[in-house]
């Protein structure tokens, strides 16, 4: 057998990895679309910019129609890695499952095919990473000071900081010191921000104070025309945050304040001397102005909601900012060391979240603000920069696209599409596009949010409420936020029974039982 130089085979291994396109993949947790200037319409726009996502748009593509499958952390993430439904991947729940590790995902394909893989940060899928060469993920839901961090031989360590600063060190270290610079890579950089309990930076502790942020116009909605399963969930901001673990107290507010017992700010024990320091001082005489104010009768019940509500988004949107600088960062390296012209990179979020409409925080319910999730590329030569997507994309089809860009065979069993056809269509569906998606909520007890799924297409929305076999129907071109359910209207008669034959063909066509 002929011996091939090891330089000159070296050589050849580094050409055939340059013809493959890297893939970075940039995560976060529960980041809404009302919180990424890219996409159009953010309420907070005035105050609040997210310029280094936003370059990913200008360089690259925005989709504005992209949806979770299944709107919960671990999940979604399931989803992702599998490219199938929730009921085909086995994670359905954050209470109960764990992510059957054994079972094909894009990274093992891509590995199989000489590519390097990574994930850093969060994992949020109970069982270990399979099909990395190397991984470094936050325990559970990780925390945002002085995180642990597991280790590939199973120990933790922890490591003093701020976890999103830590998540694009680790990052940026495998990008220049780790990897094997003759393969190909796949990198998830995932990130716990934004994801409750919205602990900022010490560096941005004081953003947006003096200012009062845009209010959602449904922060008060009385869900009235709807199910009335939506007044049972417990995900409300003037009944279900912690005075600890939400609003930043380290004592118990008064009865007044609305505010319940139960889980303190955990973060805050996590802290060194000087950074607790520094939360007190920032944090300290906000509270007790509000203190004093409820006791003074300076406050009434809508106040209060309107003080939590503000608290609340100002401490969600200072995670952004933490994120976006660290995502800019990233970015900036790709530039600058040259392989940000042969490599995709995303940007997404497990799903939406409610900042505030329908008086909610989290997410679970199948109404656009959770339902949508980000989704921007970048990919020199291939996505036309500054296109706004419409196609109806979903994050199942995420690991196909990655094994077509990879070059690979997609298994018959992926459920979701490649979107390589819209983004050589310059972000337009191909004419044998789907016309509809499917969603699926299992119940799960957290937030007491009922079980249901359902579909939806550009215009129309139909869910099902199997524990009360109640159907509600929104018409998102009349009625964008959602605030009543055709369902009964005799108008809607014939787009209900055709929503509900595109319910039954997705679920047919997906395997639901």
């Amino acid at each position: 057998m002929m011996r091939i130089p090891s330089l000159l085979l070296a050589s050849v291994i580094a050409v055939c990895a340059a013809q493959k396109p890297n893939i970075v993949f940039l995560f976060s947790d529960d980041h809404a679309l009302q919180a990424i200037t890219a996409y159009q319409g953010s309420r907070y726009a005035e105050h609040f910019q997210t310029p280094n996502i936003d370059r990913l748009a200008k360089e690259g593509a925005v989709f504005e129609r992209s949806y979770c499958a299944n709107s919960i952390c671990g999940p979604s993430r399931a989803c992702i890695l599998t490219g199938k439904h929730s009921h085909i991947n086995g994670f359905i729940d954050n209470n109960s499952s764990r992510f059957n590790g054994a079972q094909p995902t894009f990274p093992k394909y891509l590995q199989q095919a000489g590519y390097e893989t990574a994930v850093i940060g969060k994992w949020h899928l109970v069982s270990e990473p399979t099909g990395f060469d190397h991984w470094e993920i936050l325990p559970g839901q990780g925390s945002y000071w002085n995180p642990d961090f597991i280790q590939m031989d199973g120990s933790k360590k922890r490591f003093e900081g701020y976890c999103t600063d830590l998540i694009a060190d680790k990052t940026l270290d495998w990008l220049k010191n780790r990897r094997d610079k003759n393969k190909p890579f796949v990198l998830m950089s995932q990130h716990k921000a934004p994801h409750r309990n919205w602990v900022p930076a010490a560096r941005h502790f004081d953003l947006f104070e003096g200012i009062d942020l845009p209010e959602p116009e449904t922060l008060f909605d009385d869900y009235a025309n709807r199910s009335g399963a939506l007044k049972k969930q417990k995900m409300s901001i003037e009944k279900d945050f912690f005075w600890g673990w939400d609003m930043m107290f380290h004592e118990k507010t008064p009865a007044a304040a609305g505010m319940n017992d139960g889980l303190p700010n955990g973060e805050y024990r996590r802290m060194t001397d000087a950074q607790k320091a520094a939360f007190d001082k920032a944090y300290g005489p906000r509270n007790q102005k509000f203190l004093d104010d409820l006791a003074a009768g300076r406050l009434d019940a809508k106040d209060v909601v309107r003080w939590k509500y503000q608290r609340y988004i100002k401490n969600y949107l200072r995670t952004i900012k933490a994120l976006d600088e660290n995502i800019g960062r990233v970015l900036d390296y790709l530039d600058e060391s040259g392989l940000a012209e042969n490599t995709i990179v995303i940007y997404s979020s497990d799903q939406g979240f409610y900042l505030g409409e329908h008086g909610w925080y989290d997410k679970r319910w199948m109404f656009e603000e959770s339902f949508a999730m980000p989704f921007l590329i970048r990919w020199p030569g291939v996505v036309k920069p500054g296109v706004r997507s419409q196609a109806l994309i979903q994050n199942i089809d995420y690991a196909p696209t990655f094994l077509e860009a990879a070059g690979l065979e997609i298994p018959d069993d992926i459920q979701g599409r490649s979107l390589l056809p819209v983004f050589r269509n310059d972000g337009s569906a191909p004419a044998d596009w789907r016309k509809g998606l499917y969603y699926f909520y299992s119940g799960e007890a957290t937030h007491r949010v009922a079980a249901h799924d359902g579909v939806a297409n550009h215009r129309y929305k139909l869910m099902h409420l199997p524990d009360t076999g109640e159907w509600q129907l929104f018409d998102r071109e009349k009625d964008p936020r959602e605030m009543h359910s055709f369902h009964g209207d005799p108008a809607y008669a014939a787009t209900l029974a055709e929503m509900k034959a595109l319910y039954q063909e997705l679920r047919a066509q997906y395997k639901v039982r």
